[in-house]
């Protein structure tokens, strides 16, 4: 660029003005890790309430979750527990940071939305084969409803109205 061009450099130009001001929001309990692709992150129950939880933790070992290694995250070593039983990761308050394959993942979703699927279908066989086809005593509603105040279901004894007493 010659002296006279009026353009400025792109690493001159500032947008803080333009910026909208930052909202203060609560802190969080845990610090979010920075997704990478393919890779999905969760905390695992390793304590609770100061007792040790081998059961949940070995259970989510078994299910394809692997414990991160401090390492990869250091924006996230530092908020770690300072005597934590896994030093090479991050364990914040009895809860250890651990990451799966996302495809794993996707197939134990798959598996447990089929498993849902099944019994809700069970429990609906169960209730046809209960039917009498001479009389239809039970009717199927797979929704719920809010209501509000007394409505025509609701039962009340007849009382005196405020004008009658």
């Amino acid at each position: 660029m010659s002296s006279k061009d009026p353009r400025q450099l792109r690493e001159q130009i500032s947008r803080e003005a333009e910026s909208r001001p930052q909202q203060w929001q609560p802190p969080n309990a845990l610090p979010d890790p920075h997704q990478r692709p393919g890779i999905v992150h969760r905390w695992v129950r390793t304590a609770s309430m100061g007792q040790i939880d081998p059961v949940n933790y070995s259970q989510s070992i078994r299910e394809g979750w692997t414990p991160v290694v401090a390492g990869e995250y250091p924006e996230l070593k530092v908020m770690s527990d300072q005597n934590s039983r896994w030093p090479d990761g991050i364990e914040v308050g009895g809860l250890l940071l651990c990451s799966a394959p996302a495809e794993l993942m996707r197939q134990r979703q798959e598996y447990y939305l089929t498993m849902a699927r099944t019994q809700m279908k069970s429990v609906n066989d169960q209730l046809l084969a209960e039917e009498d086809p001479r009389m239809r005593t039970l009717y199927r509603q797979h929704s719920s409803s809010v209501t509000r105040g007394f409505g025509p279901n609701t039962r009340r004894e007849p009382g005196p109205t405020p004008t009658e007493s």
